[in-house]
């Protein structure tokens, strides 16, 4: 079960980061251009938060499973057990919540102000993202592309 959902896990992030760079595109030209902020808008932010919940509470039954996780004395000795401890979950649980702000304030507007909320929220929530994923090239980590 830990093998499938850590599976899971690494698969959804390609998936989050895609709908992620959609609704950062699609909020920076309704942002630029001064379009109204519709209901397919609200859709894509809607379905995009859903799948990092979806991969929040993945990650929150991993965070219980795994044995990368420890809370000792020598957490802070080690590089792996320090980030999969503290550093990954988080960024993650800071990135998860200020992208859920902005979709959920965006919601009441139909300005182009929502679709400038929506941009800076998930492009702030995408950085903390990126720089959190135990990337393959962070060697010290010990995790793959997927």
């Amino acid at each position: 079960m830990y093998t499938g959902l850590l599976h899971a896990h690494s698969g959804f992030r390609y998936i989050i980061l895609i709908l992620m760079l959609v609704v950062i595109v699609q909020s920076y030209l309704g942002w630029m251009r001064q379009r109204k902020f519709s209901n397919v808008h609200k859709r894509i932010g809607a379905i995009s938060m859903s799948f990092i919940h979806l991969q929040f509470i993945i990650g929150l039954v991993l965070f219980f499973m795994s044995s990368k996780v420890m809370f000792d004395a020598e957490m802070f000795g080690s590089t792996l057990v320090r980030f999969f401890t503290l550093e990954h979950p988080l960024m993650m649980l800071i990135a998860i919540g200020l992208i859920t702000v902005g979709q959920v304030k965006s919601k009441p507007f139909s300005n182009y102000q929502s679709h400038k909320r929506l941009f800076w929220t998930n492009l702030v929530g995408l950085i903390l993202i990126i720089a959190s994923i135990p990337w393959p090239f962070r060697a010290q980590l010990g995790a793959g592309w997927f």
